[in-house]
């Protein structure tokens, strides 16, 4: 189960934009030495926008696009987290455990979107609350694994479905066969960036 893809993998194209643009998570184009020329640049045969005027850069960057996407999306089921008393990155690492209970904090990092060191003072916050345990891995005493307690496996069962729900609302959205084939995209993007980053790496 993949939890809320416009959540997470949005999550990770917006700090992308930022990092790309110098304002993290910004909707409107910064002054950037160059911009401004390129919204100069489009043609009469480019693709206008739904104002009827041919869009700028911003408004048609794929970070950008998938950045407010995910803003815009995210927003709504976000609020039924935060009224079932956790904050986003504690939701990330609940629905993340729910999928693979038992995971090293490096691989939670990792689905979760989060710095290695920030997500272990999530987990320690989520411990002390009583969601979530450390404990060695068994085959390894210098790994930790995370599992879920009786109190986080039920929580996780009562958002994972509200978050599937909100979900295939959005995909409804789309028309035609685009919601379809959303995911496969945004799947091939991940798999070939990830493909990129093991070769530099």
């Amino acid at each position: 189960m993949k939890f809320h893809i416009v959540s997470v993998k949005g999550f990770l194209a917006k700090h992308a934009f930022g990092r790309h643009l110098g304002t993290p998570g910004c909707d409107v184009a910064p002054n950037v030495k160059g911009l401004n020329g390129v919204t100069q640049q489009s043609t009469k045969t480019e693709r206008e926008d739904g104002t009827g005027q041919v869009p700028g850069f911003v408004s048609d960057y794929l970070l950008y696009l998938l950045a407010a996407a995910s803003d815009a999306a995210s927003a709504q089921f976000h609020a039924k987290v935060r009224k079932a008393g956790l904050r986003v990155p504690e939701w990330r690492v609940l629905a993340c455990l729910a999928d693979t209970d038992g995971a090293m904090i490096t691989q939670l990092a990792k689905r979760a979107l989060a710095e290695q060191s920030r997500l272990t003072r999530i987990i320690a916050q989520m411990e002390d609350r009583g969601l979530l345990v450390r404990r060695s891995d068994p085959a390894d005493g210098r790994r930790v694994r995370v599992y879920l307690t009786d109190s986080g496996r039920a929580l996780a069962a009562e958002l994972v479905p509200q978050a599937q729900k909100h979900e295939a609302a959005l995909m409804e959205m789309l028309h035609g066969n685009r919601g379809a084939q959303l995911k496969p995209a945004l799947k091939s993007l991940l798999a070939a960036l990830e493909t990129q980053e093991d070769r530099q790496g």
